[in-house]
C-alpha cells in the first residue's frame, strides 16, 4: 500500500504555513502540522508555535481535550489556574480539560513550543 492510500507523509515544516489562530494576539503563530484539515487525523492535533514578545493566548479551557505543551527555545509565563510559572526549554506542561490556562511570551526572545491536543474536537458534553 502507498503512504499517499493510507494517509501517511512527510511534510517539511516549512511548507505548512504560519496563522494565527482565533484568541491569540500580538504575533502567537502556530503552523499547524497534522490535523483533520491537512492530515485528516482523527485523533490528534500536532502544532508547532512561535510567540514573538508580549504574545499570547487569552485565558481559555477545554471541555475534553488534553493538552501536552513543550517548550522548545525561549521564556514564558503559563498560567494554570490561578497558579503562573515561568517555563522554558524543555519543560512539559500537561492539561487535563476543564483546567482554566493561557500561556505568554514574557522573555526577551521568540518562545517556541510545540502543542499535542487530543481528541481533535473539544466538544461540550450533553
Amino acid at each position: 500500500m502507498s503512504s499517499e492510500k493510507s494517509g501517511a507523509f512527510i511534510r517539511n515544516i516549512a511548507e505548512v504555513p504560519w496563522r494565527e489562530f482565533p484568541n491569540h494576539f500580538g504575533g502567537a503563530l502556530s503552523k499547524p502540522l497534522v490535523m483533520p484539515e491537512n492530515a485528516r487525523s482523527k485523533h490528534i492535533d500536532y502544532r508547532i508555535s512561535m510567540y514573538q514578545p508580549m504574545a499570547y493566548v487569552a485565558k481559555h479551557k477545554h471541555f475534553v481535550q488534553e493538552q501536552v505543551y513543550h517548550v522548545l527555545e525561549g521564556e514564558g509565563l503559563m498560567e494554570i489556574g490561578d497558579t503562573k510559572r515561568v517555563v522554558r526549554k524543555h519543560d512539559v506542561i500537561f492539561l487535563p480539560p476543564g483546567i482554566e490556562h493561557s500561556i505568554a511570551n514574557s522573555g526577551l526572545v521568540d518562545l517556541v513550543f510545540l502543542v499535542v491536543t487530543s481528541p481533535v474536537k473539544d466538544e461540550e458534553p450533553v
